[in-house]
């Protein structure tokens, strides 16, 4: 009586929790939609998607007209200023105070195939003298063209145009392999739950099992047929089974918990995964063609590409920074100066003109030069060789994942055939033991060959689907429908 009053208090605490759970039925594609939707990676990565797409935004704004506008609004100055006279080897000291303001209007424009930049701007500047003649007069330069350019044969403007781009591409594709990352992932949680599911659906069997073979046990030691230690087996192996259905309900809430945080679930939320059965065991993957696809696709492959363009670029840098360096600049416009600011912009009647050469001729640095040129050559031949090795070695790596998931499937239908003879001949090993023609020895190995044959089963479902998802991940490919993986970059930039 004290036991079933226990029972009851212990079922009316457990239910209002149970009530809060949320039964959720998902299949491996389901689950891996959760994940590229709302998983903790699918928003780191799609930030830095973000991130390379603003860096990339402002290079080409970089390339575009660029507007300023400057201005000094007010500067008052009253001092005295000391001046020396040549003629009479004198010191002249006078009184200064005036009021001075300026405004101006800059367009500026980078130009690629130079790498200089084109200058337009117009100002206005006001000054008003409160001694002498106290006029206040207005000085316009309407009009300024200018062009500025760095003469050492090196343009960094074109090697960005060759550099961002392709850092931009390589963000695009980062983004794409990041979701196949992701389904990855989430294979692996998916099957380290089915694997708790299956350990408790075997050890739940097994507990039954082991308890009717219990039962049977005591029935055939009482009229003589059983031992006394074979009794006691049979006891020990239900006690077994109770204890392994213990752990495998521990396995079962840690997996669940592991997907649910993965997903970005609530943690009441129960996940009921359903095992992917149906496979396509005609999908043969051409190796030839997921070579290719990788190496058109695979975001490392543009990375190589880019590391070979920048090491190119600093050889580049290091020629022109070790020779003659000039810096050129000139512009022209048109000014005039009058009482009122209408005045200052009629008939311009002075041209300015300024022109500015600069130049560093390197004469002697003992080597210094020289060793800095074959450092920079030396250092691009380390990265050509290195990229060349890592592509081997990245198409190795293809061509095996490749020829491991056209045998997977074969192993899927195998393993599936096992398990249900191993069923069959545990059915028909207990049958025979529950009349008395087989002893518990036998019962056992038949037992064991099911336990066997099912995670066999299950192990190679995870094989081929995970397997499936690294290639991929690899080619950027779906070898399913033919198409390039692709991603909606518009909706990412609108959220």
């Amino acid at each position: 009586m004290t036991r079933i009053l226990i029972l009851i208090i212990l079922m009316a605490f457990f239910k209002p929790t149970v009530a809060q759970e949320k039964v959720m039925k998902l299949n491996l594609k389901e689950v891996i939609d959760l994940a590229t939707k709302q998983s903790i990676d699918a928003f780191k990565e799609q930030n830095m998607y973000l991130a390379s797409y603003w860096e990339y935004k402002y290079y080409k704004a970089d390339k575009l007209p660029f507007l300023a506008v400057g201005a000094n609004p007010l500067s008052y100055n009253n001092s005295i200023r000391q001046d020396y006279i040549p003629q009479d080897q004198t010191w002249q000291y006078s009184q200064q105070k005036n009021l001075t303001s300026s405004a101006s209007l800059k367009l500026t424009q980078n130009v690629g195939l130079t790498g200089g930049a084109l200058t337009v701007s117009s100002d206005l500047g006001m000054s008003k003298n409160f001694l002498g003649d106290k006029q206040t007069m207005y000085s316009a330069n309407q009009i300024s063209l200018g062009y500025r350019q760095k003469v050492n044969g090196y343009n960094a403007l074109h090697w960005k145009s060759k550099i961002e781009p392709l850092k931009f591409e390589t963000a695009k594709k980062n983004f794409i392999q990041s979701k196949e990352d992701i389904a990855v992932k989430a294979s692996t949680k998916f099957f380290q739950l089915v694997d708790a599911q299956i350990e408790i659906n075997i050890t739940t069997t097994n507990l039954a099992n082991a308890d009717t073979l219990y039962q049977i046990g005591k029935g055939r030691y009482q009229v003589g047929t059983v031992t006394q230690d074979e009794l006691l087996n049979f006891e020990l192996n239900l006690m077994n089974a109770r204890l392994a259905l213990t752990r495998a309900n521990q396995g079962l809430l840690r997996a669940r918990a592991d997907l649910n945080s993965y997903l970005g679930l609530d943690k009441n939320a129960v996940i009921e995964c359903i095992l992917p059965t149906a496979i396509s065991a005609a999908l043969q993957i051409n190796v030839d063609e997921a070579i290719q696809k990788s190496m058109d696709n695979n975001p490392n492959i543009l990375s190589q590409t880019q590391r070979v363009m920048e090491e190119d670029n600093k050889v580049s840098l290091t020629k022109a920074q070790n020779g003659l360096s000039a810096d050129v600049s000139a512009s022209a416009g048109l000014n005039q100066k009058a009482l009122i600011v209408a005045d200052s912009y009629k008939n311009p009647n002075q041209f300015q003109n300024i022109a500015l050469i600069g130049l560093s001729v390197p004469i002697v640095d003992w080597g210094k030069r020289k060793g800095q040129l074959l450092m920079a050559k030396s250092n691009r031949e380390v990265v050509v060789n290195s990229v060349k090795q890592e592509r081997i070695d990245f198409q190795q790596s293809v061509l095996m994942s490749v020829l491991e998931f056209n045998l997977q499937s074969e192993q899927v239908l195998n393993s599936a055939r096992a398990d249900t003879i191993a069923q069959m001949g545990f059915d028909v090993t207990i049958r025979r033991f529950k009349i008395g023609k087989l002893d518990v020895t036998k019962l056992n190995l038949a037992r064991n060959d099911l336990e066997n044959a099912r995670r066999a089963y299950i192990n190679s479902l995870r094989k081929y689907w995970v397997s499936y998802y690294q290639i991929r991940q690899l080619t950027l490919f779906d070898f399913e429908s033919g198409t390039d993986l692709s991603a909606d970059f518009d909706k990412i930039l609108n959220q």
